[in-house]
C-alpha cells in the first residue's frame, strides 16, 4: 500500500510539473480586436456569454440580469428593459459561461455577438483566448456592473464602431504585443495586474499611441481613443485576463494533475476547475469579503455578490498571488502593505512553483507563487486569496468598493472527491 501511494504521489507530481512547464512555456500575444461573432468559438446571434460556472436566467443575480437586459437592447433584440426582460425570461436567448468559449470577462461577464473582443494567442501552445473591452472605471455606469441606460448603450456602440476598429488598426501596425513581458514589467513597477493595472495600462497606452499615429485614422478618432484609454486605469485588466486564460487553458486536461486552472463566479455560485479533472466545475456558495474598503457614501449592507472571471489571474501567478509587489493597492482594498506581503507568502505554501517570469522586487525578485495545488490547500488548510471588486447589490450603481476574499474550501473538497473517483487515488 505504501509503495502504491508513493507511485501515485510521483504520478501526481510529474503531472503537476507538466502543468507548470506549460505555464512557463506560454507566450500570450495580443494580436487583434475583432467582433465576437467572428472570433469567439461557438458564438451565435442568440447566445449571451456570462461569467462564472453555468447558470440560468432564473438564478442569475440582479447585476448579471441587468447586464443581459442591456446587451439585448444593445443588440437590437428589444427597445426597452421590460421588453428585454420578457425576451430573456422566455428563453429566446441562450446563456453559456464565457470559460466554455475560450473567453473571460469581468463582473457580469456578458459578451454578445456584436461586441469587440481582444484576440490573444498563446504562440507556443497554439490556443486562443478572448475578452471584451473594458468600458471604464467601476465608479461610472457600465454594463458589467448592471447599468443599461442610454449612456451605457451609446458607449458600447462607440466601442463597437470606433474604439474596436481603431485598436485593430493599431495592432495591425504593431503585429503583436507580448503580454507576458508587459505584465512582468508592470509587476516590477507596482501592479499586481488584477485590481491594480496602472503601470500596465500606461505601458499599453504608450505602445498604442505610437501605432495609432502611424495609421490612417483621423486625428479626432485617435484623440478620442487615447483619451478613453487614459481615463481608465483598469483598461489593461481585460487583456490581462485573456492572457491568463490563454496560459491556463494550455495547462488544462493534464491527467493526474491537481493544479487549479480557473477560479470564477457567477454571483450565486463560486467555482474552480482542476487540470486533471478537465472542464468540470466544483462550486460552493460565494465567500464573503474578508478584508475590504467600501467607498464613501456606501456601507457593507449595500454590497452585492461579486461575480466575474477576473480571478483567472490568481491561478496564473498574478492578482493576489503578486500582492507583495503592489504596496499601493493596499489602501484600495482596505489593508496595509504588510497585508499584501502576508497574502503572497501564504500563497507560496499552497502553490507548486515560483513563476519564472513574474518577479517580486521586494522579495529579492522571487517569482510569484503559481500553480495552486489542490493537495496543498487541503493539507495546510490555507485557501487561495483573490482580489475582488465590490458591486452594489442594485444594478447600475457600479463599484462601491474593493477587497480580498478567499476561495471556499468546499470547492477543493468537492474536487478532491472527484479526483479520487476518477483516478482511484486520494488527492
Amino acid at each position: 500500500m505504501a509503495r502504491d501511494q508513493r507511485l501515485s504521489n510521483a504520478r501526481i507530481v510529474e503531472a503537476n510539473r507538466q502543468v507548470i512547464d506549460r505555464i512557463f512555456a506560454s507566450e500570450p500575444m495580443l494580436l487583434d480586436v475583432g467582433c465576437a461573432r467572428e472570433n469567439v468559438p461557438g458564438m451565435r446571434d442568440d447566445l449571451f456569454l456570462h461569467s462564472g460556472p453555468p447558470i440560468g436566467w432564473d438564478r442569475m443575480c440582479p447585476v448579471m440580469k441587468a447586464a443581459a437586459i442591456g446587451a439585448a437592447i444593445y443588440e437590437g433584440l428589444a427597445s426597452t428593459p421590460a421588453e428585454a426582460d420578457m425576451i430573456l425570461a422566455k428563453g429566446e436567448v441562450e446563456f453559456s459561461p464565457t470559460h466554455h468559449h475560450n473567453s473571460v470577462a469581468p463582473m457580469a461577464g456578458i459578451i454578445s455577438k456584436s461586441m469587440p473582443v481582444f484576440v490573444v494567442k498563446n504562440e507556443t501552445m497554439g490556443n486562443f483566448a478572448y475578452s471584451n473591452i473594458n468600458e471604464g472605471v467601476g465608479r461610472i455606469k457600465t454594463l458589467r456592473f448592471g447599468a443599461n441606460d442610454a449612456d451605457v448603450i451609446n458607449r458600447l456602440k462607440w466601442i463597437e464602431g470606433v474604439l474596436g476598429p481603431a485598436l485593430s488598426a493599431a495592432l495591425k501596425k504593431l503585429g503583436r504585443i507580448e503580454l507576458k513581458q508587459l505584465i512582468a514589467e508592470a509587476i516590477r513597477r507596482g501592479d499586481e495586474c488584477h485590481n491594480r493595472n496602472k503601470s500596465a495600462t500606461s505601458s499599453l497606452f504608450n505602445t498604442l499611441a505610437v501605432a495609432l499615429l502611424e495609421t490612417e485614422l483621423e486625428k479626432e478618432t485617435i484623440v478620442q481613443v487615447l483619451k478613453f484609454i487614459a481615463s481608465n486605469v483598469h483598461f489593461f485588466l481585460n487583456i490581462s485576463m485573456a492572457s491568463s486564460k490563454a496560459t491556463m487553458d494550455s495547462a488544462s486536461n493534464v491527467e493526474y494533475s491537481t493544479i487549479v486552472t480557473a477560479i470564477s463566479s457567477n454571483g450565486p455560485d463560486f467555482g474552480i476547475r482542476v487540470s486533471g479533472l478537465g472542464d468540470e466545475w466544483f462550486t460552493a456558495r460565494p465567500p464573503r469579503l474578508a478584508t475590504g474598503k467600501i467607498f464613501e457614501g456606501f456601507t457593507k449592507d449595500d454590497a452585492g455578490p461579486f461575480p466575474g472571471d477576473s480571478s483567472i489571474s490568481e491561478p496564473a501567478g498574478i492578482g493576489a498571488s503578486a500582492m507583495a509587489a503592489a504596496p499601493a493597492i493596499s489602501e484600495f482594498v482596505g489593508g496595509t502593505p504588510s497585508l499584501g506581503l502576508e497574502i503572497t507568502k501564504k500563497m507560496y505554501k499552497i502553490t507548486f512553483a515560483e513563476h519564472d517570469t513574474y518577479k517580486i522586487p521586494y522579495l529579492n525578485y522571487r517569482g510569484t507563487p503559481v500553480g495552486i495545488d489542490l493537495r496543498k490547500v487541503l493539507k495546510t488548510g490555507i485557501v487561495p486569496a483573490i482580489d475582488v471588486g465590490v458591486a452594489h447589490k442594485k444594478p447600475g450603481i457600479g463599484q462601491i468598493g474593493a477587497g480580498i476574499a478567499y476561495v471556499p474550501r468546499e470547492c477543493f473538497e468537492k474536487a478532491a472527491r472527484a479526483f479520487q473517483r476518477k483516478y482511484g487515488i486520494k488527492a
